[in-house]
C-alpha cells in the first residue's frame, strides 16, 4: 500500500514547533510516495542514535577545545591557532543541531530534544526560539514569499563571501550581540520579525526575549570570570567560537536553495540534495539530503540517507561532494549575474513524476 500524506499531516508533524503567526493557505506539496511500512520505519526515533549524533558532536567540540588548551601550554603558537580554527569549524555546525533538535525528531525521549537544543543554542549564540518560529514557516511555505522570508531568492553569492565570513567574521559577532540585546529588550523589527512576533500578541515574545537575556548573561559571566582568573582562552573557545572558522559550514549550508525556483509546490525544484563524505555529513547533521528533509521533515536526520536511497529514482541527479555541487551552483550564479530573475529548472529522471509547477 502506498502512503502519501496530506500537506497538513507532514507539516503538523514538525514536532516542537508552535504556530505563532497568522495562517496562510496550505500548499499542496508534492512528496514522493512511499509505502506505509517504510513511512513508519523511517519516522522511528532512537535515543541511542540520538545520543550518537548529539553527544558525538559535543565530543568533537570538547576534543578540539581541550586540544587548544593543551596546545597553548605545550606546543607552538601556530599549532594552537590551527586547533582553535578547527574548533571554530566544528562550532559553526551547532546551528544544525539546534535545527534538528528543534524539530523534536532526534531523540525518542522528548525532553532530551529540548535539553540538548538549549545546550547547542547557548554554545552557538543562537536564539532557538526565534529560529524555530521562523523555520516552522520556512517548512510550511518554503520559498513562497511573503509567508517564507527565511530564504528569499535570488541569493547573490561570490567566492569572496567565503573569505569574508568563513575565516573570521567580526561583523557577525557585532550583529549577533547587537540583535541579542535588542531582542532581550523586546524590540522586534523588520518585516519577518514583525510577522513572527506581531505587536498584538505580546505573549509570543516572552520566550524569545528570555532566551536572549540568558545568552547575554551567560556569556558575559563566562567572559568576566575567565578573564578574572586569567583564562582568556576560555571565552575564545566558547563565546567567540561561532564567529571564526565557518568556511566549511558556509560551503555546506548555502547549497540548500540557492539558484533554484521559488513559488513552486515541489521540493524537488526548490531544494538541493548532494552527497558528502561521512565525516562532514555527520557534522552537517545529514542536511545535505535537503530535498528529502523538506519532503518528510519528521524523519530523523540519521535516517535521511536511507530515505534518499528509497526515493532517489524520483529526484534530480545528485552531485557528489562540495566541488561538484558548487560547480553546478557556479554555473547558475553566472547566469543570474546579468539576469537576477533567472531560476534554474532541474532535470528530473524520465521515470520520475512530472514536476509540479
Amino acid at each position: 500500500m502506498i502512503l502519501k500524506p496530506s500537506p497538513d499531516t507532514e507539516n503538523d508533524s514538525l514536532a516542537n514547533f508552535t504556530e505563532k503567526t497568522r495562517k496562510a493557505p496550505a500548499i499542496d506539496w508534492y512528496r514522493t510516495p512511499i509505502s506505509r511500512e517504510e513511512f513508519k520505519s523511517l519516522h522511528a526515533r532512537s535515543d541511542f542514535l540520538g545520543f550518537f549524533q548529539t553527544v558525538g558532536t559535543l565530543g568533537i567540540l570538547a576534543t578540539t577545545g581541550a586540544m587548544a588548551i593543551y596546545s597553548l601550554a605545550h606546543w607552538r603558537w601556530e599549532i594552537t591557532l590551527a586547533i582553535i580554527f578547527a574548533h571554530g569549524m566544528v562550532t559553526a555546525f551547532l546551528i544544525n543541531g539546534v535545527h534538528e533538535l528543534g524539530h523534536g525528531t532526534v531523540f525518542k525521549t522528548k525532553w532530551l530534544n529540548s535539553f540538548f537544543c538549549h545546550i547547542f543554542a547557548f554554545l552557538g549564540w543562537i536564539n532557538h526560539e526565534m529560529f524555530q518560529a521562523s523555520h516552522q514557516r520556512h517548512h510550511r511555505y518554503t520559498l513562497h514569499p511573503p509567508d517564507d522570508l527565511e530564504v528569499v531568492l535570488p541569493v547573490p553569492l561570490m567566492i569572496w563571501h567565503v573569505f569574508k565570513t568563513g575565516i573570521i567574521n567580526p561583523l557577525a559577532a557585532w550583529n549577533t550581540w547587537k540583535n541579542t540585546v535588542r531582542i532581550a529588550r523586546g524590540k522586534f523589527s523588520g518585516a519577518w520579525e514583525m510577522t513572527l512576533y506581531p505587536k498584538d500578541k505580546p505573549e509570543s515574545h516572552r520566550a524569545t526575549m528570555r532566551w536572549a537575556r540568558i545568552l547575554l548573561l551567560g556569556h558575559s559571566a563566562i567572559v568576566a570570570i575567565s578573564l578574572g582568573l586569567g583564562y582568556w582562552i576560555v571565552p575564545v573557545l566558547v563565546t567567540l567560537a561561532p564567529f571564526y572558522g565557518g568556511w566549511l559550514f558556509f560551503l555546506c549550508n548555502n547549497t540548500q536553495h540557492i539558484g533554484l525556483r521559488d513559488n513552486v509546490p515541489d521540493f524537488r525544484l526548490c531544494c538541493r540534495t548532494f552527497t558528502l563524505n561521512s565525516w562532514v555529513r555527520f557534522l552537517y547533521w545529514q542536511m545535505n539530503y535537503h530535498t528529502e528533509h523538506h519532503m518528510y521533515a519528521a524523519v530523523p536526520c540519521y535516517r535521511l540517507g536511507r530515505l534518499h536511497r528509497l526515493i532517489q529514482h524520483d529526484l534530480p541527479p545528485t552531485p557528489h561532494g562540495l566541488v561538484a555541487v558548487w560547480k553546478d551552483i557556479g554555473g547558475i550564479l553566472k547566469k543570474q549575474h546579468p539576469d537576477p530573475t533567472f531560476q534554474h529548472q532541474v532535470v528530473l529522471p524520465p521515470d520520475a513524476a512530472p514536476a509540479r509547477l
